[in-house]
């Protein structure tokens, strides 16, 4: 088959690994455009200071980070030097211990260590303001700039070509598809186009009708004077075996990058000059429309004018930790150019509107070669190894695009990007941008909201505090320590408790739902599913959809509501792009989520609340599990599904968003002499911990098969082909997603911490809460296949070591009689 014609907007380092990617696997028909002269085009590439810190929050990006050090260390473009983190507040220190549990849960190689071994690496430091530091070895400098030239020249040896000084003013498009770009040089077809154009890319968006929802921001650097406890420290006579430079040249660096995050500051070495970052200053957004693309040997558009006095207080702090700096003089700044978005992290994808035309723009030097790559294996292999939900496009919601959510959101992840956040942690603003209809009653109830996708969700209820006092003693949880305490309450436990016992009602209309409807209806979602939705209608199927190599892309709850329409219960925005993009004509695709509203009825006095409010039959026998049927409750149409995320009795209700409050409040009143009350999403949390219940982009993702993750009962190849069944029988693994419950009955972990097997780190947890039905906590973790029931593992939680133990899941009522009454 002949590879496709390819046009890469952005010769920098994104384009430009991404030209070597694709060339390497074969395609040769590669143009990479950019509007200023090669090689330094004068994006964000051709003034980035290159230092790389692998350790990251999330997996795939620091994957992403470990495969650019690799690569770049192939094409010497790299010095590794090692990277540094100081901490000089004990809330840093212990942040420190986090990081490197995630380091160790990553593969990276990292170490704590004391404030006399951090000035024995930075010999600059003040080691008396500092705790310790976090080490990683393979951390250090990406020669950015080298590295473009490099990778154009090998990309251009197996056929690629780069064209500078040529500016993309469209992006042509016919009958849905892109079909090549227009420049200020002429037209160039192409049968996939990709923009890498950095702070660019929202104008090249715009161009295919595309919403980029990035925004350019500056960021201040700059250069000292000669520093003399420097000079002759990086010459080559200086450097040791191994770090050698060539013919007597001095070497850009040789102690190892520095960030000193609590305040906002970063260090590397020029030779025998020292260039600070700092993320210190205000907030600077940039309108890219107003600046001069022109470069010049004294300008370019990613270089601002320095300003000074927003790095006056970054110039005070920097010589209080290396005192050295007190002798010295700021020679040169800039305020330089780069990406921000919403959440912080890159932005990954194909347009929904025009097939071809596909976006790798907010990306780091640090991972730019592993977006690259990933980039390439879904162009070439239609997926990626590394998982792609947390940088894919898709991932936001409508509201979520609107210019004045980037513009807020964006210039804030900039002014935490270096502080240290709890997981649960939610944006103090915006907020209330979508709320539920029964956002009224559960402000009276005294919720207490998180935020998720724009929605307002209830963690727990300040009303329900007084059950506190009614719960037997032994299922009164410990006392939590301070950082998995923060963002909870022991209110959840009553909450959890009552759900048991008697009776809740749980919000969950923030999840996505579509309507899937036309004729070939059910064969399109048999050919995306892995189960058997070929039943009667009425019936509810948990399935899930598998990617090109049998990874669980998303997990489903699809319920047959006639012979070809269905309700699809879906992990977001991401799938709903999935679903359209691979629907035949004549089948619909519609999000129902915003229009309608769900409310979950569980307990064992569930049918004792409902059935009164209903003519129709809500008993066993009337609607069994797994059901679905359309029903009328205190004179409101719903949609009833018998299922339960909880482990008790009880159904999804749906209705029309404009029914909602009154169905909340029918069963409100009618629920006061059984006990009812709202639960909140820290209970339901621990709740389905209990069950055993998979959370998709936490517990499983592409990069696991079903029958590890545990949901392989989803799985019915002999119902016929379906995407990813091929793959399946072709996958080998050694590894299995665990319970574990911990050992000491009151350690509450909270998800990425590295589990130890026979002291060697051998996984990570992905979700963890507190058991409050089994009065202990419990973690999720991804361990070998030799980790079986009853082995004794440990988890590392801030730098100390908690036993726990593999149990047979679930914990709870695993004969599932509860939920079947």
């Amino acid at each position: 088959m002949t590879a496709p014609k390819v046009v890469i907007i952005g010769a920098g380092i994104v384009g430009a690994n991404l030209a070597d990617e694709l060339a390497a696997r074969g395609w040769a028909d590669i143009t990479v455009l950019d509007q200023g002269p090669l090689p330094r085009t004068g994006g964000s590439t051709s003034h980035a200071p290159g230092l790389v810190f692998q350790t990251n929050a999330s997996k795939t990006m620091t994957e992403f980070a470990k495969y650019t050090v690799s690569k770049f260390l192939e094409l010497d473009c790299f010095l590794q030097v090692g990277g540094m983190e100081v901490a000089t507040t004990p809330a840093r220190w212990e942040d420190l211990k986090r990081k490197h549990g995630w380091a160790t849960s990553w593969g990276v190689q990292g170490s704590l260590i004391d404030a006399e071994e951090c000035v024995r690496r930075w010999p600059l430091l003040d080691g008396s303001q500092v705790f310790g530091g976090l080490h990683v070895p393979t951390d250090g400098l990406a020669r950015a700039a080298k590295a473009v030239e490099v990778l154009a020249e090998r990309a251009t040896a197996r056929g690629a070509r780069f064209i500078g000084s040529t500016k993309v003013i469209d992006v042509l498009q016919e009958g849905g598809r892109v079909t090549g770009v227009r420049t200020d040089q002429g037209d160039f077809p192409a049968d996939i186009v990709v923009s890498c154009a950095g702070f660019w890319g929202r104008e090249i968006g715009a161009m295919a009708g595309m919403d980029v929802p990035l925004l350019p921001l500056a960021h201040q650097y700059v250069k000292t004077g000669r520093i003399d406890e420097l000079v002759g420290r990086n010459s080559a006579d200086a450097f040791s075996a191994g770090k050698s430079a060539s013919n007597g040249e001095e070497v850009e660096a040789s102690l190892p990058i520095l960030r000193h995050q609590d305040q906002d500051l970063y260090f590397r070495e020029h030779v025998d000059r020292i260039g600070i970052g700092s993320y210190a200053h205000r907030p600077m957004p940039v309108e890219e429309s107003t600046l001069d693309p022109s470069v010049t040997d004294s300008a370019m558009p990613s270089m601002l004018p320095f300003t000074e006095e927003d790095f006056a207080p970054s110039w005070e702090q920097s010589q209080l930790l290396l005192p050295a700096l007190r002798q010295a003089k700021v020679e040169e700044g800039f305020n330089g150019i780069f990406s921000f978005t919403p959440d912080g992290q890159s932005l990954v994808g194909e347009s929904a509107d025009v097939r071809g035309f596909w976006i790798a723009e907010a990306v780091w030097v640090t991972h730019s070669a592993g977006i690259a790559k990933a980039v390439a294996e879904l162009l070439v292999d239609d997926r990626s190894e590394t998982d792609l939900h947390e940088v894919d496009v898709h991932r936001f919601e409508d509201v979520q695009l609107a210019p004045s959510y980037v513009h807020e959101t964006a210039q804030q992840n900039f002014v935490e990007v270096y502080d240290i956040l709890h997981p649960l942690q939610p944006k103090l603003s915006p907020r209330d941008l979508r709320v539920t209809p029964f956002h009224v009653r559960q402000r009276e109830l005294g919720a207490v909201f998180l935020e998720a996708g724009g929605w307002e969700r209830p963690h727990w209820f300040e009303a329900n505090a007084p059950l506190l006092k009614k719960l037997p003693h032994d299922s009164l949880p410990p006392a939590r320590d301070g950082w998995s305490a923060q963002f909870h309450s022991p209110i959840a436990a009553a909450e959890a408790w009552q759900t048991r016992n008697a009776v809740a009602m749980y919000d969950m209309t923030p999840l996505k739902r579509v309507e899937i409807s036309g004729p070939g209806a059910l064969e399109f979602l048999q050919g995306l599913t892995t189960n058997q939705l070929d039943k009667s209608v009425g019936s509810v199927t948990y399935t899930l959809m598998l990617d090109e190599a049998g990874g669980v892309r998303s997990d489903v709850t699809v319920a047959r509501l006639g012979p070809e329409l269905f309700q699809a219960g879906i992990n977001g925005a991401i799938d709903v792009d999935h679903l359209v993009k691979h629907a035949p004509p004549g089948v619909q695709v519609r999000d129902t989520t915003g229009g309608t509203c769900c409310i979950g009825v569980w307990g064992p006095l569930a049918r004792d609340l409902v059935q009164p409010l209903s003519e129709d039959d809500f008993s066993h026998a009337g609607l069994k599990y797994f059901r679905a049927r359309k029903a009328r409750i205190a004179g409101v149409p719903v949609v009833a599904m018998r299922l339960s995320y909880v482990g008790e009795l009880g159904w999804e209700i749906y209705t029309g968003a404009d029914n909602g409050l009154r169905l909340w409040d029918a069963l409100w009143a009618a629920g006061q002499p059984l006990g009812v009350i709202a639960g909140g999403r820290a209970a339901f949390n621990s709740l389905r911990l209990e069950k055993g219940y998979r959370l998709w982009g936490t517990d499983m993702t592409t990069e696991h098969d079903p029958y590890e993750a545990g949901v392989g009962f989803a799985v019915r190849p002999a119902k016929g082909d379906f995407l990813g069944r091929e793959a399946l029988g072709n996958r080998t693994s050694t590894r299995r997603l665990r319970c574990l419950t911990i050992d000491d009955g009151r350690t509450v972990v909270l998800g990425k911490e590295p589990v130890f097997v026979d002291g060697v780190p051998a996984g990570y947890v992905t979700s963890a809460a507190y058991g409050y039905t089994i009065g202990k906590p419990i973690a999720y973790a991804w361990l070998p296949e030799s980790a079986d029931v009853g082995s004794g593992v440990e988890i590392e939680y801030f730098g100390r070591r908690v036993p726990a133990t593999v149990a047979a899941e679930p914990l709870f009522d695993p004969a599932m009689e509860r939920i079947r009454r």
